[in-house]
């Protein structure tokens, strides 16, 4: 049974920050612990990428049912989880407007990055993340070059036909990412496209070997574009540089992808020394 009777009348947040004063209410490093264990619950709904059951989250978290329960009712009551007629939970809608001024806050954070790439390579930067199953566009600094490629942030584009998608697709398990190319088909957007899972597969293997990713036209004819993932982001980030076909040569990657995992290194850098602070 999913549902849990319980006659307290704390809300879950509130519980363990009153715990007894001998510590069980922290969390690591003098953290609150039921903060800490709250949005634990909200990774695990994203990770799992649909509903679970109380049951499922008291398992996969290895906290007691009544907690888990106390937890998820104060997250479904402020919006941030939804309750759906199963019983399941799944992330609410409070959440997307956090990661909208999430995404935009980051881009302008890190758009100084973006035009330190445009000055190595002359070409246009972007910055990008996973979001569910598509890619958002957060940030980009065009090309100082008449003909230059345009992104509007905020655009969503299907993974498999895009280098910044390719490369996050190559940064999960291989079940996962098979998992997300089937949930959502894998349309030709050019003639260039990738459509079968099993050989965009293949080829995820390759990037994850050399590294970085090309979208050789499939997503817009004539455009060649190279990205690569941020490693160690709290979330799947990937930078890349895009521009014709025409300049966007093998001999500008040989240049190009250098810079790229050099800016990348950056971020990453950037990014661990702001949470450590």
């Amino acid at each position: 049974m999913e549902d849990v009777n319980d006659s307290t009348q704390d809300t879950g947040l509130a519980v363990a920050s009153h715990a007894s004063h001998d510590g069980a209410g922290r969390g690591a490093a003098g953290g609150v612990q039921s903060i800490e264990r709250a949005f634990d619950l909200l990774e695990m709904l994203a990770d799992a990428g649909g509903a679970l059951g109380l049951s499922e989250l008291s398992t996969i978290s290895g906290l007691p049912l009544p907690t888990v329960h106390r937890l998820m009712r104060t997250l479904v009551n402020r919006g941030y989880v939804r309750q759906e007629a199963s019983r399941r939970y799944t992330l609410g809608s409070r959440l997307i407007r956090l990661g909208e001024i999430s995404s935009r806050t980051l881009g302008t954070w890190l758009r100084p990055f973006l035009a330190q790439l445009v000055r190595l390579t002359g070409e246009t930067a972007n910055l990008a993340m996973l979001d569910s199953d598509e890619v958002v566009y957060i940030a980009q600094v065009p090309s100082p070059h008449s003909m230059r490629m345009f992104t509007e942030p905020g655009r969503r584009v299907r993974p498999h036909c895009t280098a910044v998608g390719k490369a996050l697709l190559a940064g999960l398990p291989p079940g996962e990412a098979r998992a997300l190319l089937e949930r959502d088909g894998m349309p030709a957007y050019t003639p260039a496209t990738i459509t079968d899972p099993d050989l965009l597969l293949a080829h995820l293997e390759v990037i994850r070997k050399q590294g970085y990713a090309v979208d050789e036209g499939e997503q817009e004819v004539g455009v060649r574009c190279f990205a690569v993932a941020v490693p160690d982001a709290p979330g799947s980030l990937a930078i890349s540089t895009s521009g014709p076909q025409t300049r966007m040569t093998d001999d500008a990657a040989a240049r190009i992808v250098p810079a790229l995992k050099r800016t990348a290194r950056e971020i990453s850098q950037t990014i661990a020394a702001e949470g450590a602070g």
